[in-house]
């Protein structure tokens, strides 16, 4: 009973003095926030991973271009094909930087060629005559072209290191030529002057002439 009396006091105190009592007394529940659902990374509304392989054309340029040079005969693969098809859509859509995947790559080339500063002579002769030769296709073909196949002559041989400036050996081949239909579906075709090897697969190194 006094327990009670004291109990009561301390409530009637609290009040009093403008501090209700909290103990015993349940607040209402906050409300639920909605959860939103796991993003799900495979969903094609999803931004893709820009490392992750989404066509033929990652993998013909997966290869690490720094790592030795090997004496592979290159083929005609679904890899040489996509960059085939890259070189093609940099020309119809008059970007020589989509059809780099096509050119003889940086690393590789600084390790064939016994020359000064070779990282300068591939960026300011080579990719600079490249660049010019892709623009000038682009006028002749047009954005209306259409691929239609590629051709790479037999007569490939391997070139000794000392033959052309260059410290390891490679496959060379003259003449490849890609053909392509205009509008009206008429065939046509143009030539790559010389394609040389990586690793066991084909790139541009000259494309119209040698300079």
């Amino acid at each position: 009973m006094q327990l009670a009396f004291v109990a009561t006091l301390a409530f009637l105190v609290a009040c009093r003095q403008g501090d209700p009592p909290t103990a015993g007394i349940s607040s209402a529940a906050p409300l639920a926030l909605a959860t939103p659902p796991p993003r799900n990374d495979r969903d094609a509304s999803a931004p893709r991973d820009a490392g992750a392989p989404s066509s033929a054309l990652d993998a013909a340029v997966s290869d690490d271009p720094s790592l030795p040079q090997t004496h592979d005969r290159p083929n005609t693969d679904a890899a040489f094909d996509a960059r085939v098809r890259a070189l093609f859509d940099g020309i119809v859509n008059d970007d020589p930087d989509r059809a780099m995947p096509f050119f003889f790559p940086l690393p590789a080339y600084q390790q064939v060629k016994a020359i000064a500063q070779p990282e300068r002579d591939w960026k300011r002769r080579l990719v600079a005559l490249y660049t010019r030769d892709i623009h000038a296709l682009a006028k002749e073909l047009g954005p209306d072209a259409r691929f239609v196949r590629v051709e790479v002559p037999r007569q490939a041989r391997w070139v000794e290191p000392d033959e052309e400036y260059n410290r390891i050996g490679y496959y060379r081949v003259y003449g490849t030529q890609i053909f392509w239909a205009s509008r009206d579906g008429k065939e046509h075709a143009f030539r790559i002057s010389s394609m040389i090897s990586w690793r066991g697969q084909w790139y541009v190194v000259h494309f119209t002439g040698f300079k």
